[in-house]
C-alpha cells in the first residue's frame, strides 16, 4: 500500500493511501489483521492523511484542496469542505487540528467546520524544517515524518521548536526495501511512549519506541 496516513483508535488501525484511482481509506483490526471497512476514493482524489476525532475520520487529498469527514465505523462520507493549497500529513488534539502542507508550515484547523485556526513555522535551531509530511499528535507534541528522509521530528506545536530528532534507518532490510519507497506513517499506539512506523509500498509495519542516543 502507497501509505499516505496512519491512525490508531481503540484497536483498529486507519489507514490513508494514495496515488490517482487507486487511493483508498480502510480499517483492520491490530491484533487480527481483518478488514471492517474499506473505501475507494474518486479517480480525481490522491488520498493523503488522516485523524480520527471523537467517531469522525477526517481525510485529505493532495492537490485537490479537499477534506472528507467520515464515519469511523463504516468510513462513509458525511461531507467535504476545501482548503487553500496541498494537503499532506494531518493529526489532531482535543481542541484543535493540526496540517502539514510539504512546507515548514503547520496549519491549526478547527476540528469540527475545519477552517484555518492559526500557523506556525517549524524550525531546528534557526533553520526552517520543510517537507513535513505524516504527522502524529500526542502527548502534546506533532510528530512529522520528514519527507524523503528516514528522519522523524518531534515539534512543539505552540512555539515550532523542533525538540527531538529521530534517526528511523534501518527497518528494512536490503531484500525489504526492494521496491520500497521512502518512510511514511507514524501512529501512536494504545501503549505509552510505543509507535507504529512503516512507509509508502512497505512490506512490514515496524513497533517502534524512540530512546535518547547515550
Amino acid at each position: 500500500m502507497f501509505t499516505q496516513g496512519l491512525e490508531i483508535d481503540s484497536g483498529t488501525l486507519y489507514e490513508s493511501t494514495g496515488k490517482r484511482g487507486e487511493s483508498v481509506l480502510r480499517a483492520k483490526s491490530l491484533t487480527t489483521g481483518r478488514e471492517s471497512a474499506r473505501v475507494r476514493l474518486p479517480e480525481r482524489f490522491f488520498g493523503e492523511g488522516i485523524t480520527l476525532t471523537d467517531d469522525r475520520v477526517w481525510q485529505l487529498t493532495w492537490k485537490s484542496g479537499t477534506a472528507m469527514l467520515r464515519d469511523s465505523d463504516d468510513l462513509g462520507e458525511i461531507r467535504r469542505v476545501d482548503y487553500r493549497g496541498e494537503g499532506w500529513g494531518l493529526c489532531s488534539f482535543a481542541d484543535r487540528l493540526v496540517m502539514s502542507d510539504g512546507t515548514d508550515e503547520l496549519t491549526f484547523r478547527d476540528p469540527e467546520s475545519f477552517a484555518e485556526r492559526g500557523s506556525v513555522s517549524v524550525r531546528l535551531g534557526d533553520e526552517p524544517v520543510t517537507e513535513l509530511n505524516e504527522l502524529e499528535c500526542v502527548d502534546g507534541s506533532v510528530w512529522a515524518n520528514v519527507w524523503r528522509t528516514d528522519t522523524i521530528v518531534r515539534i512543539d506545536p505552540d512555539t515550532g521548536r523542533v525538540t527531538a530528532v529521530v534517526d528511523a534507518s534501518g527497518l528494512l532490510n536490503s531484500e525489504q526495501a526492494e521496491g520500497a519507497g521512502v518512510l511514511n506513517g507514524i501512529a501512536a499506539t494504545e501503549e505509552p511512549g510505543r509507535f507504529l512506523l512503516t512507509g509508502k509500498n512497505w512490506p512490514k509495519m515496524f513497533r517502534v519506541r524512540f530512546v535518547p542516543v547515550e
